[in-house]
């Protein structure tokens, strides 16, 4: 079996999503909701599940941590969520980590995702 292309950086894992079309970011919206633009949708945390997770941390700064939460709706359609956490974070207060709690999990192996 073809085993995926090593990915290391968050741009390498952002443009292999991108050129598998997967191009829907969820984030929240100024009223505390999970959003996305794309498909104009919200979220319950039981609409989604988390397929799988990157960690990524600075070279130069561990203190610099993204992680990218790849998604699947209830509608099978993918997307992420992109959260830098620490002092980088835009997800101020609790909302945000709660609702990443409540999401279910089911990790995939990347040859799933990302072999043809």
């Amino acid at each position: 079996m073809k085993q995926p292309n090593e990915m290391n950086t968050l741009s390498q894992v952002m443009e292999k999503l991108r050129q598998r079309g997967i191009t829907n970011e969820i984030t929240v919206s100024e009223n505390n909701e999970m959003r996305s633009e794309e498909h104009n949708k919200t979220y319950a945390p039981e609409d989604l599940t988390i397929i799988k997770t990157y960690r990524f941390e600075g070279m130069s700064d561990p203190a610099d941590n993204v992680v990218l939460y790849l998604i699947e709706d209830s509608d099978a359609k993918l997307g992420f969520i992109l959260d830098a956490y620490g002092a980088y974070s835009n997800n101020k207060g609790t909302f945000f980590d709660d609702f990443l709690k409540q999401i279910a999990v089911q990790d995939r192996d990347e040859q799933e995702l990302f072999n043809s």
